[in-house]
């Protein structure tokens, strides 16, 4: 039986501030290393590692394009996420109605 490299948590792929900017970087295009350090104060070698991660939760996939690797978003682990996240809009929707009415009654 051949098994597969356990994945990392998306939760925790995505917690670094870091690695949520590379994301959205990659929202819009596939690029490569260098041109991502362009948006950083950090090392090729720090982006390195934050891909890697990122990698490894199946959130970018990557591929040989000449002599350089070029890396694109793959959202689909971020499903994940949204579903958790939904439960909780419950608690958000009722605060904002709570506000809402509080602001209403002010003006009356």
């Amino acid at each position: 039986m051949v098994t597969s490299p356990p994945k990392h948590d998306v939760f925790q792929a995505i917690a670094d501030p870091t690695r949520r900017k590379l994301l959205k970087l990659l929202a819009d295009k596939e690029m490569s290393i260098t041109a991502m350090t362009e948006y950083f104060p950090i090392t090729r070698t720090a982006i390195n590692k934050h891909l890697h991660v990122l990698s490894v939760a199946g959130l970018v996939s990557s591929q040989k394009v000449g002599r350089e690797t070029r890396y694109k978003l793959q959202p689909e682990p971020l499903v994940e996420l949204k579903q958790w996240l939904s439960f909780f809009e419950q608690y958000w929707d009722k605060k904002l109605s709570a506000l809402k009415e509080f602001v209403e009654a002010d003006n009356d």
